[in-house]
């Protein structure tokens, strides 16, 4: 009798401890990072490796990760918008891309190496060494508030978050969209954890802790992606940059349709100093209809929607849109960084050696593209990165925007 207890005993013991070590197991390091990777990588119809080194995979386009959100577990996607934006694009003003030389297609590095099929979605898969560059796994794929606030400068704190912006911005009226074709470069990063991009903001609510932003344009971050690589991205936030909304694909909210464009995926090629020039044009608007917030690449490609019920004051409309330009200035050696900002050149430079952005609309509560009335613009430390407007015939409202950071005028 006592032998048979003491070997229950025995095993109770050992079931214990192998309980005991199968949670360790489970809260390891290893194992957190298997969850991640599970939860951002879905089941692949196929997989297609680009040029740099990035993996592509054609995720059906109901597994997606945006139907991981509860709200859209029973959603049926909507595959084109009801109505687009009236006057949608001067075709011979704007391209996917275009050159100095006359207009031509542009496509994603991966293109080179194969397509998805029709009824995927391309999805940037993110590996072991994005989660492990990461300062934690669980903010991966997302921002700091970094919102550029023209209204709220204080001289005594320009480098606050280290974010520094040179920017076009309006407000003070309902907006529904805004439209824009940006010069495509590949900017020079000092700093693995700093990183320059030039988009668009829509933006609703204060610039407090109810911020509501949808963001489209393209990145260099070496942080996010591993590389120097010019990428387009997207990003949305409900609640300013706290805990709602990410880049690209990597949570739920944004519902992709097509099959062809990849967030966060290699634009190629990118412009050069004095050489040809390369442009990407981006369309973001509210479908009067259903209210979901669409996105545009180029004349030919609607990649699709951030859902309506995602946003508090986006639901309604936009109370300003800004465009430009943005870097993390993490002050190395307690010096100002001389990661670039568009060109990595000042404005005054011009075309084919500054970076610009052209062709600058917002859609209106008709639905109708329009010019930007009262356009501002804003930047931090002009003699760091700066920003001047015009308007013409050819590029409509424009301006010219950048710097090279750290300068002898630039501290």
């Amino acid at each position: 009798m006592g032998t048979t207890r003491g070997v229950a005993c025995l095993l109770v013991a050992v079931i214990c401890l192998s309980c005991a070590a199968a949670a360790a197991a489970a809260r390891s390091p290893a194992a957190r990072l298997h969850r991640h990777l599970k939860r951002f990588n879905k089941p692949a119809v196929k997989s297609i490796e680009s040029p740099d080194g990035d993996i592509i995979d054609c995720v059906h386009i109901s597994h997606q990760p945006a139907f991981d959100h509860p709200y859209l577990k029973n959603h049926t996607v909507q595959m084109r918008p009801n109505y687009h934006p009236e006057g949608l694009y001067d075709e011979s003003k704007t391209n996917v891309a275009s050159t100095s030389s006359g207009e031509k297609p542009k496509v994603q590095l991966w293109h080179q190496n194969g397509r998805c099929p029709e009824g995927t979605v391309p999805i940037r898969r993110t590996k072991k060494d994005d989660l492990l560059r990461a300062s934690s796994m669980r903010r991966y794929g997302r921002k700091r508030h970094t919102t550029a606030n023209p209204m709220s400068v204080n001289p005594t704190m320009l480098n606050e978050g280290g974010h520094q912006h040179a920017i076009a911005y309006v407000q003070g009226d309902k907006y529904y969209g805004a439209k824009v074709t940006i010069n495509v470069w590949e900017p020079k990063i000092e700093q693995p954890n700093e990183f320059s991009l030039s988009q668009l903001w829509i933006l609703g609510g204060s610039f407090g802790e109810d911020l509501n932003s949808i963001e489209a344009g393209w990145q260099v971050s070496p942080d996010l992606y591993g590389d120097n690589n010019t990428r387009l991205f997207t990003y949305w936030t409900s609640d300013a940059y706290q805990a709602t909304g990410c880049y690209n694909m990597l949570c739920s909210g944004f519902v992709q349709i097509n099959s062809e464009i990849a967030m966060g995926a290699s634009i190629f090629p990118t412009s050069s100093y004095s050489g040809s020039q390369y442009d990407i044009s981006i369309l973001i608007w509210k479908d009067p209809k259903e209210g979901n917030w669409w996105m545009q690449f180029g004349k030919d490609y609607v990649l699709g929607y951030w859902p309506s019920f995602l946003f508090s004051y986006l639901a309604d409309s936009a109370s300003m849109i800004e465009w430009g330009g943005e870097v993390v200035n993490s002050q190395p050696d307690g010096v100002h960084t001389s990661t670039q900002m568009g060109s990595g050149h000042f404005p005054e430079e011009g075309f084919s050696k500054a970076s610009y952005f052209k062709n600058i609309q917002v859609v209106d509560s008709t639905n109708n593209l329009k010019v930007p009335k009262g356009l501002g613009t804003f930047t931090e430390q002009s003699n760091c990165y700066d920003v001047q407007n015009g308007n013409n015939g050819d590029w409509g409202t424009y301006f010219y925007y950048g710097g090279p950071g750290r300068s002898s005028n630039c501290q």
